[in-house]
């Protein structure tokens, strides 16, 4: 791959899960801050979008305007300073934020990590639960909430910690699997397959689909992205540095890539960069839809 422009907006916190607003905003999950946070690449201008308590580590643009949000207050021996619970939250245009779900069939959720609207307008998230790949201490879910907000268990995993989660135009969806780095596939009959395994050291997090149909996905110990086809052929890799947590695709061809630093397991990292890569691909319109 020729090496693209890359331009990085510093000093943001912890981003997670970005989203490019219509507005050409940028905004991220600042998971240490307990915040939506936003990064304008027009002007340079950072701040607070809302604060959301807890530790958020999502976000995107629904139907009505509002931001939904996984909320996953499971992060290693970080505690947030104002506690909310294992969680999908919406933020409406006019700052209120609530909490919509904490449970699906009767169970609680370990810990919503990424999320993404299908083409039917129901809202998808991975339960990863507390990251800890030596002990494995929560099993890894597929959730649905239906647009009266009824939430329903889609997918029972094991432990495997289902991280990145899109939904592709046919309603298939396909998600990352950080624990043992495979790209899964589910068609809308519920027919599941392995698309690839990814290379040692290239831990999967988040990803998007191109408007070629292929996967861009993040992988944080590799220093960059992963570009993988739609049939899971490995294409090629994209060097960005840092510690790539998840992207999403910007007008005009852009790639916006979460750095959160220099690794930290013990306690807040707060160093972290939204990488901007003039990558001259765009990417797959994103779905929406809206919880009641």
């Amino acid at each position: 791959m020729k090496k693209p422009t890359i331009t990085r907006a510093t000093d943001l916190g912890h981003p997670e899960g970005p989203y490019e607003l219509d507005d050409g905003r940028v905004v991220y999950a600042n998971t240490y801050a307990s915040e939506i946070g936003y990064w304008d690449p027009k002007t340079g201008k950072q701040g607070t979008y809302a604060f959301v308590g807890g530790g958020p580590n999502a976000c995107m643009l629904g139907t009505d305007g509002a931001i939904y949000s996984t909320q996953t207050p499971n992060v290693g021996a970080w505690v947030a300073p104002e506690h909310r619970p294992p969680s999908i939250q919406k933020t409406s245009p006019d700052g209120k934020v609530e909490i919509l779900v904490t449970e699906a069939d009767g169970v609680k959720f370990d810990g919503p990590n990424d999320l993404t609207f299908g083409p039917d307008g129901r809202l998808y998230f991975t339960d990863s639960g507390d990251w800890a790949p030596d002990t494995k201490p929560h099993p890894g879910r597929i959730i649905v909430i239906e647009t009266n907000g009824v939430a329903k268990v889609l997918e029972e995993l094991d432990h495997v910690y289902p991280n990145g989660i899109v939904a592709e135009p046919d309603g298939s969806l396909v998600w990352v699997e950080s624990y043992n780095r495979r790209v899964i596939r589910r068609t809308p009959d519920g027919t599941k397959t392995t698309l690839c395994t990814l290379p040692e050291n290239h831990i999967p997090d988040g990803f998007k689909i191109d408007e070629n149909g292929d996967f861009w996905i993040t992988t944080v110990s590799s220093g960059g992205v992963d570009h993988v086809g739609k049939d899971g052929t490995l294409i090629d890799f994209l060097e960005v540095g840092g510690t790539p947590l998840n992207c999403c695709f910007g007008k005009g061809g852009k790639l916006f890539v979460c750095d959160m630093g220099p690794f930290d397991v013990t306690g807040a990292a707060i160093t972290g960069q939204l990488v901007e890569v003039d990558l001259g691909i765009e990417g797959m319109p994103l779905f929406r839809g809206a919880i009641g």
